[in-house]
């Protein structure tokens, strides 16, 4: 059946609005095969939304065809939540509180699957999944949506002249599921926090036999990535109690982070049916728990020669253009922490003497500096390495703020400074010590509004405002236990 008689009312959304390449409609003809070739009877239609989660619909195998030409809807309102997935806009007033009718009373946005993203779930029973990007209903794009923001900051690192690489170095907490915590009562917004148990100790950092110990589970992990297609590097056992670290091949242009996405959402699917539970967030409140980051490696290259345009070719560590990027990175690091670090909780990680950045230094090989610059003069594997994220930041705002940042240090022609090579006695611009001031960081950041949009900036310092003030509003453990005898 072709794709026109699928659409069953001629030309289909995508044709008439023109949203897939010559790549994305062959694509899209190879998983019409796939699912009839491989009897797949549910397909998972996802989005990333602005906290870099996904959400969608799960269609009936013999419908995925036509709505993925079609799209498939999903109400606005999930573009307009915080954290706790509670709205923070007044959606249905006049504009819905984004003033754009687009955006009032809930109305439709549609999901219109990228079919190069297909995969077959190795955990779901004869089970596709596609990403999509998010259009309105007239073909427009959802100025909201951090996939299209994303590669939007690639068009234009790709009219300099380079393709940005990177590659995924993750650290996480896996743990045993011991009370899932399902119970009526446990059903609060958000609801209780599951409780769990270490499945390791801890602090014995790459050692075999604590690796040994987990290697069950973190098999089974492991086999579902390899299936996923995913470019899995490496699995290591971290410091901390139950902390694991996963690391990925560079790759090019969206690949990373989708790459990020899919792997953090298999890693959470494959523990919990595992009796497990993986959390991404930086910093648990249990005993003995360490904080974990996201480091990203990242280079760029010239999209003419293919070469690695950080890499020198005297006596210097980084070209021009790599130190103008990197000095661009340290520039707009308090801002860009709003994205790098987007939880309250990411910012208990910035410690001296923790093997975490806490100001804006670069070094050659040292581990206590934000950016770590990788390599040898002359050697073509020269990268950066950004130690400032958390793992629960949304990917696609991640890598978008390094190019931004990267381009203006590029632009400028800025001056990253000398190694500090003591980072935690170098005197530099610190890190953000909260949320709110990275938020206020972004909000007068020029860089950054030029690139994603004013739009973009206002609605995101939006959301995370309503997180921190519903944070503020509630009576903490620490307060209780300050307070409640001594007055």
């Amino acid at each position: 059946m072709s794709s026109r008689e699928r659409t069953r009312s001629g030309a289909s959304f995508v044709e008439r609005h023109a949203l897939w390449s010559d790549e994305q409609a062959a694509a899209a003809a190879a998983v019409d095969k796939t699912i009839e070739e491989r009897n797949l009877e549910m397909v998972r239609f996802s989005f990333v939304d602005q906290h870099g989660v996904l959400r969608g619909k799960t269609l009936v195998a013999a419908e995925a065809p036509r709505m993925m030409r079609n799209g498939v809807t999903a109400t606005t309102t999930l573009l307009a939540k915080d954290t706790s997935h509670r709205n923070v806009f007044p959606v249905f007033t006049a504009g819905g509180g984004f003033g754009m009718p687009e955006m009032e009373g809930g109305a439709d946005f549609l999901m219109i699957a990228d079919p190069t993203t297909f995969r077959v779930l190795p955990w779901a029973r004869n089970t596709g999944w596609l990403l999509c990007d998010i259009y309105f209903p007239d073909g427009k794009p959802v100025p909201f949506s951090t996939r299209q923001l994303y590669r939007d900051a690639l068009a234009k690192l790709a009219d300099a002249g380079f393709d940005f690489m990177a590659g995924l170095e993750v650290e996480f907490h896996l743990f045993k599921l011991t009370n899932p915590k399902l119970d009526p009562d446990d059903a609060t917004w958000p609801g209780e926090a599951p409780e769990v148990g270490f499945i390791s100790q801890g602090f014995q950092l790459l050692t075999e036999a604590r690796f040994d110990q987990v290697e069950p589970i973190l098999d089974m992990l492991r086999r579902g990535i390899a299936a996923l297609g995913l470019p899995l590097r490496s699995m290591e056992i971290e410091l901390g109690p139950s902390q694991v670290e996963f690391t990925f091949r560079p790759e090019v242009g969206l690949q990373p982070a989708d790459t990020m996405v899919l792997f953090r959402s298999a890693v959470k699917q494959i523990a919990r049916r595992n009796g497990h539970h993986a959390s991404f967030m930086c910093r648990p409140h249990l005993p003995n728990a360490f904080s974990s980051g996201w480091h990203l490696h990242q280079s760029l290259l010239d999209r003419a020669s293919k070469a690695n345009a950080f890499a020198s070719d005297g006596a210097e560590l980084l070209s021009p253009i790599g130190r103008g990027y990197l000095a661009g990175l340290l520039a707009h690091a308090r801002a860009a922490a709003a994205f790098t670090t987007p939880t309250l909780n990411g910012y208990k990680r910035y410690r001296p003497y923790a093997l975490a950045p806490d100001r804006a230094i670069w070094s050659r090989d040292n581990r206590g500096v934000m950016v770590r610059v990788m390599g040898q003069p002359g050697d073509a594997a020269t990268h950066l390495e950004n130690r400032v994220g958390e793992p629960a930041a949304n990917p696609y705002l991640y890598t978008a703020s390094q190019i931004y940042a990267g381009l203006d240090g590029i632009a400028r022609k800025l001056d990253p400074g000398p190694s500090a090579d003591t980072p935690y006695e170098t005197k530099a611009e610190p890190l953000p010590a909260s949320l709110g001031e990275a938020l206020d960081a972004l909000a007068g950041n020029a860089c950054f509004r030029a690139g994603l949009g004013d739009g973009f900036v206002d609605y995101y310092l939006h959301i995370k405002r309503a997180e921190i003030a519903r944070f503020q509003s509630e009576v903490t453990e620490w307060e209780q236990k300050e307070y409640f005898d001594l007055f």
